[in-house]
């Protein structure tokens, strides 16, 4: 603790670093791009070794300990960054935030957007999930190639970040996504109607299910159409559902069977 309040006893308005890996480093090199001060908690001493043999403004300590990040400064810091992928550990850290520095707004990288609600509503002011953000950076730079002009890109990139990323949560799971094909995550889901569905000739809200959302019918000839509650469905009719797979099954047993 002596060693990372020495580094930390001037600093003020800078930003704590909690983990030191790639994703920290350069965290680390575009706030130095800046001017903005910071300091970085690890728990590898080799890592650590290297990167302050380097001239980087990091030391050993564990950023789930209230001593440590007290030690670091706490109290003068512009924001903490929670730059390693371990949510249970995120949720401790934000525990301590919310207690002790609620004026200290936290961001928390995740790999994906499972547990973003969770880490939002534990205090989180920016939480990023990678996959989603790859996602984003990925469809950025291929509407630029294509002619899209760029503020138009940078305005469909920051509603999708202001949305909570709500465009991009929603996927269809293919056979290759066992990795992250688990009862908690929601996805898509299309149930075509055949002529002896139940939901033929009868209106959405009919036929709607809890934990199922609708986010769109298409018609057999192609047509998109919203999904009103009075939208009388039809034969060929393909409803989007989305959801958990538990509430999908129960959704697609009501369209098909009643």
């Amino acid at each position: 603790l002596t060693n990372i309040a020495r580094s930390s006893i001037k600093a003020q308005n800078h930003v704590i670093i909690c983990g030191f890996g790639r994703c920290g480093q350069n965290l680390a090199r575009l706030l130095d791009t800046e001017h903005i001060a910071h300091l970085a908690l690890d728990l590898d001493p080799d890592r650590v070794a290297q990167t302050k043999a380097a001239g980087q403004n990091v030391v050993y300590g564990d950023s789930t300990r209230l001593a440590t990040l007290q030690a670091a400064g706490l109290q003068r810091a512009s924001a903490l960054v929670i730059t390693y992928v371990e949510t249970h550990s995120a949720l401790r850290i934000l525990h301590l935030m919310r207690e002790h520095a609620p004026h200290v707004p936290v961001v928390v990288r995740t790999m994906d957007d499972g547990p973003l609600e969770e880490l939002r509503q534990a205090g989180a002011a920016e939480v990023v999930p990678e996959i989603l953000e790859g996602s984003l950076m990925l469809a950025s730079h291929t509407l630029a190639l294509v002619g899209v002009p760029l503020p138009r890109v940078l305005k469909r990139v920051r509603h999708a970040r202001a949305q909570r990323y709500g465009l991009l949560r929603d996927w269809f799971h293919g056979s290759d996504d066992a990795s992250l094909d688990d009862a908690d995550q929601p996805r898509l889901q299309s149930i075509t109607l055949t002529a002896e569905a139940a939901a033929v000739g009868q209106m959405l809200r009919a036929v709607s299910r809890e934990g199922a959302r609708v986010t769109q019918v298409r018609r057999s000839n192609g047509q998109v159409l919203k999904p009103a509650p009075t939208l009388l469905l039809q034969e060929g009719d393909t409803v989007v559902l989305s959801g958990l797979p538990d509430a999908l099954a129960v959704a697609e047993e009501a369209l098909l069977r009643g």
